[in-house]
Parts: structure tokens; C-alpha cells; sequence
């Protein structure tokens, strides 16, 4: 059982809400950890009896407390006792010695999980000893927003519900702010002050009305009002989402969260981040996407306008050797189009090779030489490739095609082409077969000077360094198969 789910399934947290809940507290406990200057571990009791570590994390503002990985271990008996009490009376407990048993010293807070009235976890709060911390403001304020935190776990009211992009939210070292009941703020790291000096503020920020000041310093006063209404939910108990305000010279992103726990002064925690060159680099990839979407689409229309011209000049043409040429070349552009319409359309620079095959092979068969009679199949799925192999798949499986259904059946007899894709560990496996009248004795692939194999033979090897054969079906009966090995192209994209 490697993931979070599956050991919280394990254990007492067996309801689906249960997990979620014990999966956001771990997904947002990073905060917790580092204004605690402890280390944080989840356990949950077996159905055999032992308490069972189902995740743990260090925090960044002091010296772990257990450089060992405690995930999957188990404690029973007296070590298990505490989480016990705190699971039996649904309070926090603190151990009554400091353990000196280890190279650490560590003394140990044990707090209850609990969510709609039910204690589905505890969290062991480990803080090392060895470490001497004057009593800064600084240290005082962290410790105590940790302490209101701790008893909202205990109460069920922290962590929010909802979604949290944990990559991208404010830490406590980015910058942070306590507020009074009243929007005031009572505290502010030297960071955060960093952060509305870049901001543009002048004017003291301990002492001022957060949400006004913030708004004041905002140039958008859309974005400067969803600050202030961010601010003013988290001080009337709700968990707004992280905003951005940008100033003259800085953007900030900004998380506000409310502090109230039960018996304590009521506030709010706001954490800021100075995300100036991460925004600016967000517009500049997005410029760039846009960019590159609308060169494919030129290049699409370019490529169809050839296409036409092309078609065109092969109705011009009394000679059937230069119409058919012509004609092939209105194929094998069109197809390229067809591509680069998909990345048009798309934000990544990657191709979703089914959707443009399901253009292309009506295409084939409007172009084919054969009767209505024959027909064509798609089996399996392609899936996702990236533009670079795309493009070369596209045209070597409509040249495949296109041979089958030209040479496959002659004189118009009835018959079927199947397009298969197959996974064979990290290769994508593709088929052409068909049932038709099957090689010409002696018929020699890598040896034939047919213009269409000729493509196929480049693109296998040079673009996409596969290996093509063909020859009878695999399992027997009449027609040729053609088959086409990438290797890894079959591996899943994350």
C-alpha cells in the first residue's frame, strides 16, 4: 500500500470523507510543521491493535526531530497510550516527560483529528529539544498561530475543505501577518514587511487595517477589492482561495486564513509571497503558447490552400499516372494539415493521434481506388504523442492504408482494412492488415521502389526510429499485415 488513501483506507479512516479530510490536513500541514518548529506524524489504529504512521513531514524552520522515515511504523502499549487519550477524550495531549531515549530529545504533543464530531486520526507533534530558541516575537507569534491551529485540528475546523494547490500557496517564511478580530495586524514578519515595501507601501503595516492597506496598494481595483473580500471571510470564519494583487512594482499572492480556536482571541493568518518573476514568467510561456497555436494555424492554412491547388491541377490533368501522383500529394499534404489543425487548437505541444486518424481515414477512402465493398476498421487506442512523432505516424499509417486499399483488392472485390494500435510494454504496436489477395511472390518491403513504401521506410527509421514489417497476417488466413514498432511511444504520459 504505497499511497496516502490506501493506508488511511487501513486503518480507522475508512469512510470516504474521512480520508479526504485526513488527506487535506497532510496536504496543508507544511504550515502547521513549520510555525510549530516540530515535526508532524499521522497515525491511525490497526483492527489488530497497534497505532500505524501513515505519513510525516519536517518542517523547514528548525532541525528535524526524527531524521528516520516513521511511515509504516507501529507503536503499541505504553508509547501508544497517549494516542489513546487523545482519540478516547478527543483532546490534545502532552506527554508528561521529554523522551531523552533517542539521539534527539523530543518532547511530544499528541492532537486529535477529527472531522464531523468523529476522531479518525491523530497527529504526533514532535519538537526538538536540542535546538535553544531565544523568545523572539517572531518565535512567540509562530507558536502561538500554531497553537490556535492545533486545537481548530482538534476541533474539526481546520483543514479547509476544498482543494489546495499546496505548490503554489504562501509559506511561512514567504511572509506572514496576524490580524485581530478586527482586520488590524498585530504582527508581521520582517519578509511579509519585505513584501509591501516592494509593494509600494510606505506607511507602517503593524497596526493598519490589513485589507485596506492591501487594497490601497493594488493598481487593478478589481483585484485590490477580491483581496479585501478574501481578508474579511477569513476573519469571519471562512477560507477564502489565494488571491494575486499586483502593485507598481510587485505581485503578491495572497492566503488568508482564519484563527479560531475555541477559547482563543479570534483573527486571521495571512501569508504572502512576493510571485513577481513567477507571474511574469506565466505571461511569457502564455504569450509564447499563443504564439506557437497560431503558427500551426497558418501553417494549416497554408497546407490546405496547397492542397487545393494541387486538387485542382490533378482535374487539369488527361494523363491518369500524373492525376493519381497529383492526387497522392493532395492526400499526404492534407494529412499534415489535419495535424497541425489539432496543435492549433491545443495548449500543449502534443497530439491526440486518434482524433486526427478519425479526419484522415475518410480521406483514404475517398481518394482509394476501390469500391464501396471494402472497408475500414480502427482498433485500440493511440493516445497522446508529441508533435515531432505525430506528424510522421500520421502519413506512414495513411500510406499504409492507402496501399492496402489500392492494391489489396483488385477489380473491386469485396474485402476489410483494420487499423490496430497495441501496447507492448512501453512500444506502441500499430497494424495494417487487410484480407485481401495478399504480396506478390517474391515481394521484397525494404527492397521495393514504390514511392509510398519509400516514405513509410524514411519516417519508420529516421523520424521515428521504429522498425516496420510486413508479410502474411500473424494468425494466418489470407492478406498482407503490415507492422509498425515505436519504441516507447506506448509508455503513458503523466
Amino acid at each position: 500500500m504505497n499511497s496516502l488513501s490506501d493506508r488511511l483506507t487501513r486503518g480507522s479512516a475508512s469512510a470516504p470523507a474521512q480520508v479526504d479530510h485526513a488527506r487535506r490536513l497532510v496536504a496543508d500541514w507544511q504550515l502547521l510543521a513549520d510555525l510549530s518548529f516540530a515535526d508532524l506524524t499521522l497515525w491511525v489504529p490497526l483492527a489488530d491493535g497497534p497505532w500505524w504512521c501513515v505519513a510525516q513531514v519536517r518542517p523547514l524552520t528548525a532541525p528535524t526531530s526524527h531524521p528516520d522515515d516513521l511511515v509504516g511504523a507501529e507503536v503499541t502499549g505504553a508509547a501508544a497510550q497517549p494516542f489513546e487519550v487523545a482519540r478516547s477524550e478527543g483532546r490534545p495531549v502532552t506527554e508528561g516527560e521529554p523522551d531523552w531515549s533517542g539521539t534527539t530529545p523530543r518532547r511530544r504533543e499528541v492532537i486529535p483529528v477529527r472531522h464531523d464530531g468523529v476522531v479518525v486520526a491523530v497527529l504526533a507533534k514532535d519538537t526538538n529539544l536540542a535546538v535553544t530558541r531565544a523568545p523572539s516575537t517572531l518565535e512567540l507569534t509562530y507558536l502561538d498561530i500554531a497553537a490556535d491551529l492545533c486545537l481548530m485540528v482538534s476541533a474539526g475546523t481546520f483543514p479547509p475543505r476544498g482543494i489546495l494547490d499546496a505548490e503554489m500557496s504562501p509559506r511561512v517564511g514567504d511572509g506572514l501577518v496576524r490580524l485581530d478580530a478586527s482586520g488590524r495586524a498585530v504582527y508581521a514578519s520582517p519578509n511579509a514587511l519585505s513584501a509591501y515595501r516592494r509593494m509600494g507601501v510606505t506607511g507602517d503595516v503593524v497596526g493598519a487595517d490589513l485589507a485596506a492597506l492591501t487594497r490601497g496598494a493594488a493598481a487593478d481595483g478589481v483585484a485590490g477589492e477580491a483581496v479585501v473580500a478574501g481578508i474579511r471571510a477569513a476573519l469571519a470564519g471562512r477560507f477564502p482561495d489565494p488571491m494575486d494583487v499586483e502593485g507598481t512594482a510587485a505581485t503578491l499572492l495572497v492566503r488568508a486564513l482564519p484563527l479560531q480556536a475555541p477559547g482563543a482571541e479570534e483573527g486571521a493568518l495571512v501569508l504572502v509571497r512576493d510571485v513577481t518573476d513567477v507571474r511574469r514568467r506565466d505571461r511569457a510561456l502564455l504569450t509564447k503558447d499563443a504564439t506557437i497555436r497560431e503558427i500551426h494555424h497558418r501553417v494549416k492554412n497554408n497546407l490546405q490552400t496547397v492542397a487545393a491547388l494541387l486538387r485542382l491541377q490533378a482535374r487539369r490533368m488527361t494523363e491518369p499516372a500524373a492525376r493519381e501522383a497529383l492526387e497522392e500529394s493532395v492526400r499526404r499534404v492534407a494529412s499534415i494539415a489535419v495535424v497541425h489543425e489539432t496543435l492549433a487548437g491545443s495548449r500543449e505541444d502534443v497530439v491526440e493521434v486518434d482524433d486526427v486518424l478519425d479526419q484522415v481515414l475518410p480521406m483514404v477512402g475517398d481518394l482509394a481506388s476501390v469500391g464501396p465493398a471494402a472497408r475500414t476498421l480502427r482498433t485500440g487506442r493511440f493516445g497522446e504523442l508529441p508533435a515531432a512523432a505525430a506528424t510522421p505516424l500520421v502519413l506512414v499509417v495513411t500510406e499504409l492504408l492507402h496501399n492496402a486499399a489500392e492494391h489489396a483488392f483488385p477489380e473491386g472485390l469485396p474485402g476489410t482494412i483494420e487499423l490496430v494500435a497495441e501496447r507492448a510494454g512501453e512500444d506502441l504496436v500499430v497494424r495494417v492488415r487487410d484480407d485481401g489477395s495478399g504480396l506478390p511472390e517474391g515481394f521484397d518491403p525494404a527492397a521495393s521502389e514504390g514511392l509510398g513504401l519509400q516514405i513509410v521506410r524514411t519516417l519508420v527509421t529516421t523520424e521515428l526510429g521504429g522498425e516496420l514489417s510486413m508479410g502474411a497476417p500473424a494468425g494466418g488466413g489470407p492478406g498482407t499485415e503490415a507492422v509498425l514498432t515505436l519504441p516507447g511511444a506506448g509508455r503513458p504520459r503523466r
